[in-house]
């Protein structure tokens, strides 16, 4: 049971852990902070936190688990503040997309102050939507989290952090920081581009056909309508390994422009039977 739960950032993730925390009685007491009261008021009225403060040192102290619920480059920001007020033998986790610099800040922090733990987390759950008016109870029922620890890693911390998201009923795996950054730069952040650049192409190239299109194009084409704040963070922080991420789809493109320019059909469909496979294996 966790005595005091102090969210930063009462957003979407902060906000569903907050509501997921309420719903499976987790902890005694939730406090939510954030820069404005009158955007935190609403998880005050539906319960989801005991109390609301704009005041980060009061917001976090006493709290024995310390979630970050802010930006990416926000988190990394905040994380000095927080260490320095909360009580020794807590434990400070985060939500955010890249995890580099956090933990690197961890290491920093732990050198100074050593009665406090770091334990990174990335849930893989959201949408395009943000703010705490689309937080859920249940976001993340059957999301994978990845957990990542710094080279001060402490057990107990670490399974604190995990059995927060299991307790959420997410499924967790414990990973390397560079080990996520690069993965998600592959399966999040050049989704995320490569959307936003399809949505540019097709006003360049035939605006009109804006006008009809269908669910393929609407799937493809739905996380393009994320907050644009938030992922100017999110690339700006995992930005070498999203440019390798871009080197490698740039080659593919090319590889499927060339069978479509040479038309040849036997390789053309073998191009397309091969990566059909590869889609159907993923679940």
């Amino acid at each position: 049971m966790i005595e005091r739960l102090a969210i930063v950032g009462v957003g979407l993730l902060g906000g569903s852990v907050a509501k997921a925390v309420r719903a499976r009685g987790a902890a005694r007491e939730i406090v939510g902070v954030g820069r404005d009261l009158a955007r935190l008021r609403p998880a005050v009225s539906d319960g989801a936190v005991d109390g609301v403060t704009t005041d980060l040192a009061e917001g976090v102290a006493g709290a024995d688990l310390v979630v970050l619920g802010a930006t990416v480059l926000a988190n990394d920001a905040l994380l000095p503040a927080v260490w320095a007020a909360v009580p020794a033998g807590a434990c400070i986790t985060d939500v955010g997309s890249t995890k580099r610099s956090i933990v690197r800040e961890a290491e920093r922090l732990t050198a100074e102050r050593g009665d406090v733990h770091f334990v990174g987390s990335h849930p893989m759950a959201g949408g395009e939507k943000s703010g705490y008016g689309v937080a859920r109870a249940d976001l993340f029922e059957r999301a994978t989290v990845v957990v990542t620890p710094t080279k001060h890693r402490v057990d107990s911390a670490v399974d604190r952090v995990t059995t927060l998201w299991r307790t959420l009923g997410a499924r967790v795996v414990v990973w390397d920081a560079e080990v996520h950054d690069r993965s998600v730069a592959a399966i999040s952040h050049l989704p995320h581009v490569v959307a936003w650049a399809l949505m540019d192409a097709v006003q360049r190239y035939e605006p009109a056909a804006l006008d009809i299109v269908a669910g393929g194009f609407k799937d493809t084409t739905r996380i393009a309508a994320s907050d644009p704040a938030v992922w100017r963070e999110i690339l700006l922080a995992n930005r070498d390994e999203v440019a390798v991420s871009l080197g490698a789809f740039r080659e593919a493109l090319a590889d499927l422009e060339r069978l479509i320019a040479v038309a040849d059909p036997a390789a053309l469909e073998s191009y397309l039977a091969r990566v059909k496979t590869l889609r159907e294996a993923v679940r």
